[in-house]
This record gives C-alpha cells, structure tokens and sequence, in this order.
C-alpha cells in the first residue's frame, strides 16, 4: 500500500458510509453466516490457521461476502489484493500476477486475491485466472451474487470450494443496527439521538437479510432528522418508514432469485394453492417483473396444467394477457391476480403435454406413416386422378355430425395419444370419447 492509498484508507474510515465503517474486522465480530464462519467450521479454521485455498463466496446482497474477505485480509500473512470484476480487465489481473510471482520468488509469500462480483468476468478473463490458481501462484476469493455454477467457468469451480451465504435473519440485522447506534469510534454513537425499539425492528425486518440497507437507513434517519429542543434527535417509526420507504427485495431479472421465484409460482398455480400463487405473483410485481413475461407464464400454464380439465382457463388466461398489454401497470396487477387465482383452482390436467410428447417420440422414432389416400388434398392439379379424397365421408353429413372412418396412417390404427383425465370438462371428454372409439373399433 502506498502514501496515497494509506490516506485514503484513513479518509474512509471517517467519511465512508456507515455500512463501511461498521464492516467487522474479526470473525469474532461476523454476524451470521454461522453454517459456514461458526466455530469449528471448515472456513473458520482455514482462515485462523492463514490456509485458506480458493474459494467462492456466493448470495445475496449486504450478507458479508466482501466483509469476509477482508476479514481474511486482516488474518493473513501474504500479501492481499482485490480487484472489482466491473471495472477490472485482463491487463489488471496479469499486473496482479506479476507482483504475486515477485512476492512468491522474493519471499515465499503466497497472494489471495480477491475479485469481487466475479461473475462479470467474461470466459477469457476468467481463464487467464486459471494457470496461476492451478499451480498456487494465486489464491482465489471470488464473491458473486449469481449462482456461480452458471457463472463461473467450471475449470475455476473444480479448484475452488463453494461457501453459500445466506439472507441475515432479522435478529442478525438488528444486533448490527444496535452496535452502529453505540459504536462511538466507527458507528453513531457521538451522535445525540435515541431510535425506539420498533423502529430498530421495523429496519430489521424491511432490510429483507441486507445489513447494508439497513444501515444505509439507518444512517440516513440520523443525519437528516431535525433535533428537538433540547437539541436531540429522535427517531420513531414514521422516521424510519421515511428512510426505507420499500422493502428490500432480492430479485434480479436475469439471476437465480427470478428463476427460483417463477418456478414457485408455476408450481404454486399446478399445485392448487392460490394463496402462494398470488403471493410470489405479488413478489415479482414488486420486484419490478415484467407483467408481460407473468402473463405468459399464466397462458403456458393455463394449457400445460389445467388443459381440457376447464378449457376456459386458456380463454381466461388469453384474455388477461391481452389486458395486460392493453391497460398496463400498475391495473394490470389486478387482472394478473384474477387469472392467477381461477388457474389456480380450476381442476388440473396435464394430457396435452403427454398427448403431444407421445406423438412427437412416434414421429421421431418411427418412419414416417402415409396420409391415408381419402384424407389427402383433392384440389391441386392432377390429385383426383391419383384418387385423392376418394371415399372421403364429411363428418357433418351424417347425422350427430360423426361418421366412422379411419384417420390415422395404415401403419399407425389403432395408436392412441390422447388419454383424458377425469378431471372436471376431460371426464365429459373421455365419456364421449369413449363411445367414439369403441364404435370405431366394432367397425374394423
């Protein structure tokens, strides 16, 4: 560290924002995460014993994942760097390995790097990584708020142990607004205020298992606050409602948070629970999700799960999608939850998918069959002389609108791909069905 980045640390011990300043230096003092940093644990007594080998830290936001790795570099006896993957390229990690090479050739001293949001790296960055991990020139922290398996390039994962952090409990956010509030050296205890316990707990639970957004509220409620008479400030629930008007949600389009959250959502509709289903839809809504992107999943839905069981669930699922496009956030919200709740409870059946996968597999798997002479097309130049159409029956000149004939190729009779359910509409379905098919059947 040179004169420059010695002052500046020292600047930001005073002047950074309280979420900085209140970083733990200690394992000791780490909140949460005890699965992984408790007592005993493999993390804890690699990082006690400075033999840690690379690792991946992986959750969500404002849960420790940088506030780990400087608590190792306050541990270790190497040397330490860290570079942020959004603002770092190739040319700074070779610079990295250089100054590693020197220390490992001057002093035997190993270096750990830390990269934060390591799941920017694109594959050539994450590659040039990979000699200098692989032969211990480089020991590897990499933080990522993406499901690093998806990622990560999966040469750098076989050498790296994965440690999965997950969202603090409200207990673990409110022990940590508690020390900021005393802390006279890093937190606000110099300050003249005093928070009331609800307030302290309505931070703690809005937080959503994010310290930083807690503190950042925190602190924003303090500094912005205008005293009272007697020249202290007072911070109640209307206060603390003010500075942290929404409740944090971990919910990134693009990452396992959405996926995750969707697939609740599906499988809350398939399952017949309304009340989850309207309950991740209202997630993703205030998530900011496009209302455009949950109205497909409801149509997909409405004829994947409910199918002819209710076939007006596809005509409501259809009509809300349409509606959606058309009236727009945030009314749409209300037409979402209509449709959601009736796919939710309309009676289930899944046959369409196992009619259509069926017959793909025949189609895949067997030669093709050949269209019955009767049902081919009649109309273009030169067909009736090959007998096309010839002893076509038209259904709807018989009476009932039906009348027996062969439809499936020669070498396909017989096969059947379509099985009704005796779910609601699909039991009617497949009474009817029935008939038809013993009757064609008498007839061969």
């Amino acid at each position: 560290m040179n004169l420059f980045d010695y002052q500046r640390e020292k600047v930001l011990e005073k002047e950074a924002p309280l979420a900085y300043r209140m970083r733990p230096k200690t394992l000791e003092d780490f909140e949460g995460q005890a699965h992984i940093v408790g007592k005993g644990t493999l993390l804890y007594r690699a990082i006690k014993a400075d033999k840690l080998s690379s690792i991946v830290l992986y959750g969500p936001p404002g849960t420790g994942k940088t506030t780990l790795a400087k608590i190792i570099a306050n541990t270790t006896k190497g040397n330490f760097s860290q570079l942020n993957a959004t603002t770092s390229g190739i040319k700074d990690i070779k610079a990295v390995v250089e100054e590693a090479k020197s220390a490992l050739s001057l002093s035997g001293a190993r270096t750990i790097l830390f990269i934060d949001e390591i799941h920017r790296f694109n594959k050539s960055q994450q590659d040039t990584l990979l000699p200098y991990v692989e032969d211990g020139t480089l020991v590897l922290i990499g933080a990522t708020t993406e499901n690093p398996y998806f990622e990560v390039n999966k040469a750098l994962l076989s050498r790296s142990i994965i440690f999965q952090l997950k969202g603090l409990t409200n207990e673990n956010i409110k022990s940590i607004l508690n020390k900021a509030i005393t802390d006279k050296e890093s937190g606000l205890g110099n300050y003249n205020f005093t928070i009331t316990d609800e307030s302290v707990d309505f931070l703690g639970d809005i937080a959503a298992g994010d310290a930083r957004a807690a503190l950042n509220a925190l602190e924003l409620a303090v500094l912005t606050t205008e005293p009272s008479k007697d020249g202290k400030i007072i911070i109640d629930i209307e206060v603390a409602q003010q500075c942290i008007q929404k409740r944090a949600v971990n919910y990134d389009k693009s990452g396992d948070s959405h996926y995750d959250t969707i697939s609740a959502f599906i499988k809350s509709m398939r399952g017949s629970d309304p009340d989850a289903a309207i309950y991740y839809l209202a997630r993703m809504i205030y998530a900011g999700e496009d209302p455009k992107f949950i109205a497909r999943r409801i149509v997909i839905c409405s004829s994947e799960d409910v199918g002819n069981a209710d076939p007006h669930a596809l005509l409501v699922a259809m009509a809300a999608a349409e509606a959606v496009n058309f009236i727009g956030m945030p009314e749409s919200m209300i037409i979402l939850a209509q449709a959601v709740a009736y796919i939710s409870c309309a009676p289930k059946s899944n046959t369409a998918v196992a009619s259509i996968s069926k017959a793909l597999a025949e189609v895949e798997n067997t030669s093709i069959a050949s269209i019955p002479v009767h049902l081919k097309d009649a109309h273009y130049k030169g067909a009736k002389e090959l007998g096309h159409g010839e002893s076509y029956k038209y259904a709807h000149s018989f009476p009932g609108n039906y009348v027996k004939q062969q439809y499936l190729p020669d070498e396909l009779v017989g096969k059947q791909f379509y099985f009704p359910s005796e779910n609601g509409v699909e039991k009617k379905i497949k009474e009817a069905l029935g008939k038809l098919r013993g009757e064609l059947r008498e007839d061969e």
